[in-house]
């Protein structure tokens, strides 16, 4: 059995710092981990990946080479490529609904207006896979939800960043090894 577990960003150093790629941040932790660096996926060219063992199981990490809103190809590329079911699917993002810092992880659901998830329900037919939902909550006054997702962190969330990232990628980790009831109770706050 295979896990494909996916970091929903943008590419390049334009988006590298910003709030949408805290995706790409948790998959660059993985990558790590599994002694791996994302290359090129030839077969479909439209995707990075790192193949090895996480948590003592196949897992295949993957990032699209597009932007967001269009991640839902290359997702199912991945899956089809390497014979991934939805339900052996982990996405991670970023979440408006939910403060910064606080993670959730959930099987299924909608895309609540997330527009790497809607890509990525319309391509594969279906919204049963898992979310790593990381929380960067609301923007502040007046400020275009597009404007505050596309904008770095502040300093202040800059100093909790990385230990945010590093519970995502545990948060991961545990949900491949001890599955989603376990991981929820340990991870979910």
């Amino acid at each position: 059995m295979t896990w494909l577990v996916v970091g929903l960003g943008n590419p390049g150093p334009t988006y590298a710092a910003t709030r949408h790629n805290v995706g790409y941040l948790v998959t660059d932790v993985l990558a790590a981990r599994m002694g791996g660096r994302f290359t090129k996926h030839k077969p479909s060219g439209v995707a990075e990946v790192v193949e090895g063992r996480l948590a003592g199981e196949r897992t295949v990490l993957g990032r699209s080479r597009g932007y967001m809103n269009e991640s839902g190809g290359p997702v199912s590329a991945l899956l089809k490529y390497y014979d991934v079911d939805p339900e052996q699917l982990v996405v991670i993002h970023d979440e408006l609904d939910i403060d910064f810092g606080a993670l959730r992880l959930k099987l299924g659901g909608g895309d609540n207006g997330h527009n790497g998830l809607k890509s990525i329900r319309q391509s594969i037919g279906t919204g049963d896979f898992h979310r790593v939902r990381m929380g960067i909550g609301r923007p502040p006054g007046r400020q275009s939800v597009h404007d505050f997702v596309l904008k770095p962190f502040s300093a202040t969330e800059r100093k909790e960043l990385d230990v945010n990232v590093e519970e995502a990628a545990d948060a991961v980790e545990s949900l491949i090894q001890q599955g989603l009831s376990a991981t929820q109770s340990a991870f979910n706050r």
